[in-house]
């Protein structure tokens, strides 16, 4: 291949499908995993191996790296995109969605990391961009579990950042705020859900996931020398 392989999880809608279309069409290879297994191959991207893997099984993960990386050679850019938000009142919510929202969006996104850090380290090139929210920089009404999990995925950042930066490898954090996607559709409680749908609908609507994919490809496409530590994208109306 001409171009280094793109490793996408959660990449069978939202932000994820629209990114594998960004890099396929840029003419990379790419190792899509998300549990929709059908969902990624019905894109039908060239050079593009789909696996269905849940991001908290993390022999899986590695799997399915180990056998792309045979496939188009070494991972040079982690999209660390899957993640789930169950939104709800925390006093009632049920902590079975704690559980699911904690393990997928902070265990998940460190079992994507565990099986491309150390070549990355080793290579001396690459490049993680990792996906958190405007909800890790600041808190709202019934996120109080995913906030905490998005702070978590900034501190991580920061920190693995510091750690690789003098190995030339990039830590990229993207925060979108109300993004046209399916996240509601794990919001089981209907008031939090009702309010959120109110929210979108006066400040206009959100923005399309394509845009944030661009905003991905484009930190991807600097120079390796040139690191876009953290990108917030919200609709224009969205003020907080």
């Amino acid at each position: 291949m001409d171009k280094p392989l793109i490793v996408i999880t959660g990449a069978s809608s939202g932000i994820g499908e629209a990114a594998a279309r960004a890099f396929s069409k840029a003419g990379h290879p790419l190792l899509l995993m998300a549990r929709r297994v059908e969902r990624m191959e019905a894109l039908g991207l060239p050079d593009t191996m789909c696996r269905k893997v849940d991001v908290r099984d993390r022999e899986a993960i590695a799997a399915a790296v180990a056998e792309a990386e045979e496939r188009y050679g070494p991972t040079d850019c982690l999209f660390n995109n899957a993640g789930i938000a169950r939104l709800a009142d925390i006093g009632s919510q049920d902590p079975q969605e704690w559980d699911e929202t904690i393990d997928i969006n902070t265990k998940g996104v460190m079992n994507a990391l565990h099986p491309v850090m150390a070549g990355m380290k080793e290579r001396r090139r690459g490049t993680i961009v990792m996906m958190s929210s405007i909800a890790g920089r600041k808190v709202y009404p019934d996120h109080t579990v995913y906030c905490g999990t998005k702070f978590f995925v900034h501190a991580v950042s920061e920190s693995i950042r510091g750690y690789l930066a003098p190995y030339d490898v990039r830590v990229v954090v993207i925060s979108p705020g109300i993004i046209e996607t399916e996240v509601l559709h794990h919001v089981t409680d209907q008031t939090t859900l009702k309010n959120y749908k109110d929210n979108k609908v006066r400040i206009g609507g959100g923005i399309g996931a394509d845009h944030v994919a661009d905003m991905v490809l484009f930190a991807y496409q600097m120079p390796q020398n040139v690191l876009i530590q953290e990108m917030v994208v919200t609709p224009t109306r969205q003020e907080y």
